[in-house]
C-alpha cells in the first residue's frame, strides 16, 4: 500500500545529495514534505479502500464471479488495480528520499532502511495473520529487502533500466499485479535519483503532455479489457497495462489540478489521509470488518452503491481523525512507531 523517516508509508523530502557522514543517528525532523506526494498518496488510499471493501469483507471466503453490472464495469475500469501502482511507485520514491536523508544523519543509513523494512514486514504479517490475507505490506517489505535495498548500491541508470525491464517482463508474462511491484519500486527510486521528484511541482507542461499520451494509450486498452470477445489472457494483459496507464493519468491529473485554485481543496481533502497512510490503511481493514459484521451475509451481493456507502463514511472518519491528530502531532501513531523501529530510539511525537 507509501517515506521520510518521520512520516507515513510513502513520504517525501526535497532531493538532498549528501552521502554518509560519520555522525550518530538522530531522529530530528527531516526536510519539508513535498505536498503533491501527500495529495497523490491520500488519493490513492481512497481508491485502494474502494477496491478492497468487498475482498476484506469476504475474508475467509471466495468472491464469486459472474457478469458485471454497469457499475461494476466502471469500477473495474477506473478502480480495480488502478491505485496499487501509485502506492508502489511512491514507496520506491520514499525509500530513496529516506536514504538520502538518513545518509546525512547516520553513519550506516542502509541499516536504518533494513530495520524499517523488517518492521514493515512484522506489521504486514500481523495484518495478514490476524485480519486479512490480502495484505500488501508483507509483499512491499519482502520486495524492499530483495530488490530495493540491494539497488541502492547500483548507479541510477542501472536502476532505471532494471525498472523498465522488470515492468515489461511482468506484463509480457502476464504474471499478475504483484509481479509489477519490483519494477514500480525501482521506477520510483530512479525518478528520485534523477531529480524528477524534486521538480515535481515546478512544471505543468510535462504532466499535461504525459497525461494526454497516457490517456490516449489507455482508451484502446480499456476497450479490450471490456470486450467480451477477447480471451482471458488478453483481458488479463489489458488489465495490467490499463492499470499502469490509468494510474499515470491520475497522477498527472492531480499534479495539474494542484497548479490551479483547487490546490487548497485537494490538500485539505487528501493530504491528511496521505500523511497517515500506514495508520489509515491498517485501520480501514478493522472498520470494514466491523461493518461487514453489522450487515451480515456475504459481500458477493454488495452493489457498487453499497461499496461507496461503506467506503465513504470510513474515509470520512479517517479524514477527521487524521486532520485532528496532525494538528497536534507530527505523524500518525503507527508512523511514529515505525519511525521508532527505524531509528532504534524513541522519537518525539508532538
Amino acid at each position: 500500500m507509501p517515506p521520510e523517516d518521520s512520516q507515513p508509508l510513502l513520504t517525501a523530502h526535497t532531493d538532498p545529495q549528501g552521502r554518509g557522514h560519520a555522525r550518530p543517528p538522530t531522529t530530528s525532523p527531516g526536510r519539508p514534505r513535498i505536498a503533491a506526494l501527500d495529495v497523490v498518496r491520500g488519493f490513492a488510499l481512497c481508491g485502494i479502500l474502494l477496491a478492497n471493501v468487498k475482498p476484506i469483507a469476504n475474508v475467509g471466503g471466495v468472491l464469486v464471479g459472474g457478469p458485471l453490472t454497469t457499475g461494476e464495469t466502471w469500477m473495474a475500469l477506473l478502480v480495480g488495480q488502478r491505485f496499487f501502482p501509485i502506492f508502489s511507485l511512491l514507496f520506491g520514491v520514499g525509500f530513496s528520499l529516506l536514504l538520502n536523508s538518513a545518509a546525512d544523519r547516520a553513519a550506516r543509513p542502509r541499516l536504518l532502511l533494513l530495520r524499517r523494512l523488517l518492521a514493515l514486514l512484522a506489521l504486514g504479517l500481523a495484518h495478514r495473520v490476524l485480519l486479512w490475507e490480502g495484505d500488501i505490506l508483507t509483499v512491499y517489505a519482502v520486495v524492499g529487502l530483495l530488490v530495493l535495498l540491494p539497488s541502492t548500491w547500483l548507479p541510477r541508470w542501472a536502476v532505471a533500466g532494471l525498472a523498465a525491464a522488470s515492468i515489461a517482463t511482468a506484463l509480457i508474462l502476464n504474471a499478475g499485479f504483484f509481479a509489477l511491484v519490483p519494477g514500480l519500486f525501482l521506477l520510483g527510486s530512479a525518478l528520485t535519483r534523477y531529480g524528477v521528484i524534486g521538480r515535481i511541482e515546478r512544471s505543468g507542461r510535462v504532466p499535461a503532455v504525459l497525461g494526454l499520451l497516457l490517456a490516449a494509450g489507455a482508451v484502446p486498452v480499456l476497450w479490450v479489457q471490456t470486450d467480451a470477445r477477447t480471451g482471458d489472457s488478453v483481458q488479463s494483459l489489458a488489465l495490467g497495462v490499463g492499470g499502469l496507464l490509468v494510474a499515470g493519468v491520475y497522477i498527472c491529473g492531480l499534479l495539474l489540478l494542484l497548479r490551479t485554485p483547487l490546490r487548497w481543496a485537494l490538500q485539505a481533502a487528501f493530504a491528511p489521509l496521505g500523511r497517515m497512510a500506514l495508520t489509515n490503511y491498517l485501520t480501514a481493514t478493522v472498520l470494514v470488518l466491523l461493518v461487514s459484521r453489522v450487515l451480515g451475509g456475504s459481500s458477493d451481493g454488495w452493489s457498487v452503491t453499497t461499496v461507496f456507502l461503506i467506503a465513504g463514511p470510513i474515509l470520512g472518519v479517517q479524514w477527521l481523525w487524521s486532520t485532528l491528530w496532525l494538528r497536534r502531532y507530527r505523524q500518525g501513531p503507527l508512523e511514529w512507531l515505525w519511525r521508532w523501529a527505524t531509528w532504534a530510539r524513541r522519537p518525539p511525537l508532538a
